[in-house]
């Protein structure tokens, strides 16, 4: 799946990343426990999170994480948006739930890692 696809199914609002919006995500996870993350996501992901630290940035670029998906309408920190932009990191950001945009995802054909 597409990030550009990513977004439209979840009517997300486009923080950075542009450029990246026709990459493709192989899988997608949801969690705000960036050591699940660790554990748990591969390469060539999407990450759906309320978390909104440098922490998050940082674990993505450690798993060559595509895309960063802010539930709950959270905008990052000017920080955040920064490393992300560094980094090549797409992050977007949507009203749903966690839960609602895990749904979203899964019903449009993304699966989890």
């Amino acid at each position: 799946m597409k990030i550009r696809t990513v977004k439209e199914l979840l009517d997300a609002r486009l923080i950075v990343g542009e450029d990246f919006l026709d990459q493709e995500v192989l899988s997608g996870c949801g969690s705000d426990l960036m050591s699940d993350v660790l554990a748990f996501v591969k390469e060539q992901t999407v990450l759906l999170t309320g978390l909104n630290n440098p922490q998050v940035i940082r674990t993505a670029e450690v798993l060559d994480v595509s895309a960063i998906v802010f539930v709950r309408g959270k905008t990052p920190s000017p920080e955040v948006i920064e490393m992300a932009i560094e980094r090549d990191i797409v992050l977007l950001s949507t009203d749903d739930t966690l839960f609602e945009a895990c749904g979203k995802l899964y019903q449009g054909g993304l699966r989890g890692g």
